[in-house]
């Protein structure tokens, strides 16, 4: 297993950016794939908005986020990050990072472990 830690959340204004943090820890190297997702008010579905191949790099966003966001990861810190610019209402919600196996998966489904996620609360 793998434990999950987000950080970097909290309220800005529209068209603000910040950046989200997540840390890992345990039996890392059995999880190929990080992402984020996150759940709005109201909404049951976690939403899927990036992730990366971790050895090679490859990320893969939801087209809601293309050029406003950006994943990267350090791999000697097991951390991975989001880059969220431009943020608008629509942004609202809590943000979870998430490790799988599933190769470029976009479902929940596709993810074994996940963190208890950070407020991202975008209001004028």
């Amino acid at each position: 297993q793998v434990q999950l830690e987000e950080s970097g959340g909290g309220s800005v204004q529209p068209g603000d950016s910040l950046k989200l943090s997540c840390a890992a820890s345990g039996r890392t190297f059995m999880y190929g794939v990080r992402a984020w997702f996150r759940q709005a008010p109201g909404k049951e579905q976690r939403e899927f908005v990036a992730g990366t191949l971790w050895n090679s790099g490859y990320t893969y966003y939801a087209d809601s986020v293309k050029g406003r966001f950006t994943i990267s990861r350090d791999n000697a810190k097991k951390t991975a990050y989001l880059q969220m610019n431009s943020l608008n209402s629509d942004d609202t919600a809590v943000y979870y990072c998430a490790a799988g196996r599933s190769v470029a998966s976009k479902s929940p489904d596709g993810f074994e472990s996940w963190g208890r996620g950070t407020q991202v609360t975008v209001s004028s």
